[in-house]
């Protein structure tokens, strides 16, 4: 069956490149111009991936993005003339799995939605341990893909999950960032190293929202990364 790609894009010229590229590479793609057209998309015939613009005429990619959020964790792609960092991180903590700035490669774009794909699919999963790790009260179940805090299932986006069940699997060692790059965003070659940085800003502010006490990711200076045993 093909993927099906839904497509925010308000600039013809550019989602006609857009859905020529993605239509070679065998997707069936739905093209809207509008963030409301997008909405009504996504819950009429819900996607395996989304590309957002995010300056469209009656809203924003962003927003977008966290109505979708609310009730799903398909892959998201922010598509944008904005290169500041700020537009960037926030993209990345909203949810996003991939960045991708105009003026942009078509087939760059179809090489990075592939990669999400494949690791939303679950092509290169982690082999499972025995049985669930334990580190204080933050539990990993490598079956359900899950990670609990005190009992209770934390809301994870797929790329939050990955990376702290890395740090899970291996609690006090400090990974550093191109660790965690290979090990997270390994698909995602072209992914900027401050996306390890945002990632955690994020994972550590819904550990807060829990009620976790403290910094329980630990940043090493100039090393990179660990999680603590013990809260």
């Amino acid at each position: 069956m093909r993927k099906r790609i839904l497509l925010l894009e308000d600039e013809q010229a550019i989602a006609d490149t857009l859905l020529y590229a993605l239509q070679s590479e065998g997707f069936e793609v739905r093209h809207v111009s509008l963030a409301r057209q997008a909405l009504d998309a996504f819950h009429d015939t819900p996607p395996d991936l989304a590309i957002l613009d995010i300056g469209v005429p009656d809203g924003n990619g962003f927003d977008v993005c966290r109505t979708m959020r609310k009730t799903s964790e398909l892959p998201i792609v922010f598509l944008t003339a904005r290169h500041e960092e700020i537009d960037r991180v926030l993209g990345l903590e909203l949810g996003a799995d991939d960045y991708v700035v105009k003026p942009f490669s078509p087939r760059e774009v179809c090489a990075r939605v592939r990669a999400i794909l494949r690791r939303s699919a679950g092509t290169a999963p982690v082999p499972p341990p025995a049985s669930p790790v334990v580190a204080d009260v933050l539990t990993l179940d490598e079956q359900a893909q899950r990670i609990g805090w005190a009992g209770e299932v934390l809301a994870l986006t797929r790329y939050e999950y990955l990376l702290l069940a890395t740090l899970l699997r291996r609690p006090e060692r400090i990974f550093s960032r191109t660790e965690l790059m290979s090990l997270v965003w390994g698909d995602a070659p072209h992914t900027a190293d401050r996306t390890v940085d945002a990632h955690i800003k994020l994972l550590r502010a819904k550990l807060r929202a829990r009620g976790v006490q403290g910094d329980v990711i630990q940043t090493h200076r100039h090393m990179g990364y660990s999680l603590r045993s013990h809260a």
